[in-house]
């Protein structure tokens, strides 16, 4: 019989819904019922594609055994990380104080008010490599909360206080007043140079995750040779001949198990592919031309894969799918054997197939194979004896073929549930690459998902997160609002639509009314009138998605550029100037912070272009293809109001098809055709690059 989750519209919350575990969803009925009665709450928090948390339900939730035991002490509750981050946050930062480490899935073991007093991540069904069982985990707490209740409200106060602290306490900088300007940027280029890999790319070892959001920052550190674009190209480079990279369908997988970017774990999410497409097309305009069809492959990926009826975006498709035998594997979707190639391809082009791509008997994951690349093209095509072009057209056909056989494969399953800050990224990925990568279908595609959103996330004067099953749930948190503000503002730079413009400034407005803290100087991540929670949620440190700080302090200084707003300007400073130390200390951790610090306090270019009505204007599409890493571009129709409102149009109102270019307080003159922007942008830029 199902329990209480088979109300829900989470897919994740749905897989659990036949579990013999008595689950509720996170809410009052819990919570009251754990205080009714006395009784601890096992929290478990996962999502959709997370394969260990396949594995703990199979091996633990779907057992009679462990399940009456759960069931006659707890209160359980279960949570989609991806549907509530602010209660992910909580109680991860609680079993990362307790353990020092986290991840999915999360377990953690809260008193009736929900304070967390012990927690953990994964636990096997069986003691195992010092790890005790689940069911002994379940033992050991449920006594102690029985018979040792004042070690029970220690461990609680202890780390509810260090949560606390971590939430109202800025991190100190390393000297008396910080560095600001260059030398903090500076300063972060030299940290990540002491943990780059030369040989793989990636910053330490294994497991090593493709941190999108700090090469983004490392992609606006200087020109094409500069330290920090060289470390992030080259990272971006290994990526893309690795096994992370799905070379037979586009895009990504989540994170590389080893150095390498071999062998990952294979689920793919929105975010990773949005992210990692972003930092794509900035190193394809850096010069790092091999780059650009990378991020097409990725942004295709997204539009075939995970775009939903209406033009939104879905989460994820998981890592696991049934094999032959009809048993659920990780990665098998994705895996060869040299004998279904040779079934598939013609001779040469099978042999050609895997000598690219190190195709073998033996494999290189579970005796089948990850595609790959581990040899220079250029090298295999002189060996080869075939002309380069020839060899692409060859691997193109044959991946190509691949790709249609394995469509007949058992799919993995796709998360469909729609989250307004993951398709906040995706569109804001698709509307910069459009202009960048002269594919106006993204444009286009962004602008379909951006007011499908709008139109259906947007109720009551507030944004939601969450579309699942034609139901719009769960307030919006902090980073719903930075990403789709941002992606809005983005939209209205690659098609100078006055639209995204007002679009922009109604987010921006409510992102401070509903989360600006001014007594501390930054973001709550959760709106004041949200559930009520052991503490309200706040971080200024990047995971796998940017913070929603972050996001919220650059809306707001992007903003600030554009429209001169002093109120936006003062905010992302404050944001900046408190979390000094962080950017210093932890700069891998603060990517998106430390391009906001870039943005605020380095030379400025701006870029505006009058008269523009369309995304496929000359003028527009050069301005989108210079590298400038400070750049913002303003302009359109001057007889639009809130276009003639903007700074950058005050006394070019009258000077349709020009286009200006400012760095700082600085202007050139005017440019009246495609080829003289072009070269009033590359003086700009080398100003920008010797400041």
């Amino acid at each position: 019989m199902p329990n209480r989750l088979a109300a829900e519209t989470s897919p994740y919350l749905l897989q659990h819904a036949d579990n013999p575990v008595d689950w509720y969803p996170w809410g009052g009925e819990a919570l009251a019922l754990a205080r009714e009665h006395d009784r601890p709450i096992l929290l478990s928090i996962g999502y959709s594609a997370c394969h260990w948390c396949h594995v703990m339900e199979r091996e633990s939730f779907e057992d009679p055994e462990t399940a009456r035991a759960m069931n006659g002490a707890f209160v359980n509750i279960k949570v989609d990380r991806e549907e509530r981050p602010d209660i992910d946050s909580i109680y991860m930062g609680a079993v990362q104080a307790l353990t020092g480490h986290g991840g999915w899935p999360l377990t953690a073991f809260l008193t009736p008010e929900g304070v967390p007093f012990y927690g953990g991540t994964y636990f096997p069904p069986e003691p195992r490599h010092g790890m005790p069982s689940f069911r002994q985990v379940l033992a050991g707490v449920g006594e102690a909360y029985r018979n040792r209740r004042d070690e029970v409200a220690r461990a609680g106060a202890q780390l509810t206080g260090a949560l606390t602290r971590s939430t109202t306490q800025p991190h100190p900088p390393i000297g008396p007043e910080g560095t600001s300007g260059r030398r903090l940027i500076e300063h972060a280029v030299g940290a990540a140079g002491r943990s780059f890999d030369p040989t793989h790319g990636g910053f330490g070892g294994a497991p090593k995750f493709p941190q999108p959001v700090f090469l983004d920052f490392l992609l606006r550190t200087g020109g094409p040779r500069s330290p920090g674009v060289s470390m992030a190209v080259h990272t971006l480079s290994r990526m893309a001949a690795g096994g992370i990279r799905d070379h037979a369908g586009g895009g990504f997988h989540r994170y590389s198990v080893d150095a390498r970017w071999l062998v990952p774990h294979f689920e793919k999410m929105l975010y990773d592919n949005a992210l990692i497409a972003r930092a794509l097309t900035r190193a394809h305009l850096l010069g790092a031309h091999h780059l650009g069809p990378v991020a097409e492959e990725t942004l295709d990926y997204v539009l075939e894969d995970l775009t939903s009826p209406e033009g939104a975006f879905h989460s994820a498709r998981d890592a696991d799918s049934e094999d032959e035998d009809g048993a659920h594997e990780e990665g098998v979707f994705y895996l060869w054997t040299p004998a279904e190639i040779q079934g598939l391809l013609g001779p040469d082009e099978a042999r050609l197939l895997a000598r690219v791509y190190d195709v073998s008997d033996s494999g290189n994951f579970e005796g089948r194979n990850i595609l790959h690349l581990p040899y220079d093209l250029d090298a295999v095509a002189r060996q080869e004896g075939v002309a380069r072009e020839e060899l692409d057209r060859v691997l193109k056909g044959s991946l190509a073929t691949l790709k249609a056989h394995r469509a007949g494969r058992p799919e993995p399953f796709r998360d469909e549930k729609i989250l307004t800050s993951w398709n906040g990224l995706a569109i804001r990925a698709l509307a910069e690459a459009g202009p960048a990568l002269g594919r106006p279908d993204y444009t286009r595609a962004a602008e379909r998902a951006a007011s499908f959103l709008l139109d259906t996330v947007r109720r009551e004067g507030r944004l939601f997160r969450v579309l699942a099953a034609g139901r719009v749930h769960i307030e919006g948190f902090l980073e719903d609002y930075g990403a789709l503000g941002n992606a809005c503002l983005s939209l209205y730079e690659a098609t100078l639509d006055p639209g995204w413009l007002s679009e922009t400034a109604w987010i921006a407005d409510q992102t401070i009314a509903r989360f600006w803290s001014p007594a501390d100087g930054l973001f709550h991540d959760a709106d004041a009138d949200a559930d009520a929670l052991v503490l309200r949620p706040r971080d200024i440190m990047d995971n796998a998605m940017p913070s929603g700080n972050s996001l919220a302090a650059e809306l707001l200084a992007r903003s600030a550029v554009l429209t001169g707003s002093a109120d936006h300007a003062e905010v992302a400073d404050a944001v900046v100037a408190r979390e000094r130390g962080a950017m210093e200390r932890y700069p891998a951790g603060v990517g998106r912070l430390l391009t906001v610090a870039l943005l605020r306090e380095t030379p400025h270019v701006e870029v505006t272009v009058v008269g523009a009505r369309q995304a496929g204007d000359g003028m527009l599409l050069r301005a989108h293809r210079c590298p400038l890493p400070n750049r913002t571009i303003a302009g359109g129709d001057p007889e639009d109001p809130a276009v003639a409102a903007l700074p950058a149009m005050e006394g070019r109102l009258n000077a349709a098809g020009s286009a200006f270019v400012c760095v700082g307080s600085t202007c050139y003159e005017p440019a009246n055709s495609p080829g003289q922007l072009d070269a009033v942008l590359r003086r700009a830029q080398s100003v920008i690059l010797e400041s």
